[in-house]
């Protein structure tokens, strides 16, 4: 059984920073690829972020790139989301995700499994 479980989330002004986590149990962590997603109200779940098995190789969306880093610990089963000069649009329910293989992929429907999500607010 595999379980994620985030952690992180809250309430920031425009321009702060939050660092989500993702603990990760019930699979190999170090074989597999790693992504951050977000669903903001009324709006399809989209792709944030994702990190290869290594953690050498990295993808992000256009609209977080520069602010936003991911990374991850082997040792510890865990991702993480570092989020700067936050914005309002970043707003939304963050989720973490184990990718199908150890590369890195940004669709969706490529992740079988997922966190229950945390909520990022960002007030302007």
């Amino acid at each position: 059984q595999v379980q994620l479980v985030e952690s992180g989330g809250g309430l920031v002004q425009a321009g702060g920073s939050l660092r989500l986590s993702c603990a990760a149990s019930g699979r190999t962590f170090s074989s597999y690829s790693m992504g951050w997603f977000r669903q903001a109200p009324g709006k399809e779940r989209e792709f944030v972020a994702a990190i290869s098995f290594s953690g050498v190789l990295t993808k992000y969306a256009n609209s977080v790139k520069g602010r936003f880093t991911i990374s991850r610990d082997n040792a510890k089963n865990t991702v993480h989301l570092q989020m700067n000069s936050l914005k309002p649009e970043d707003t939304a329910v963050y989720y973490c995700a184990s990718g199908p293989s150890p590369y890195v992929v940004v669709g969706v429907d490529e992740y079988k499994y997922w966190g229950q999500g945390t909520q990022v607010t960002v007030s302007s």
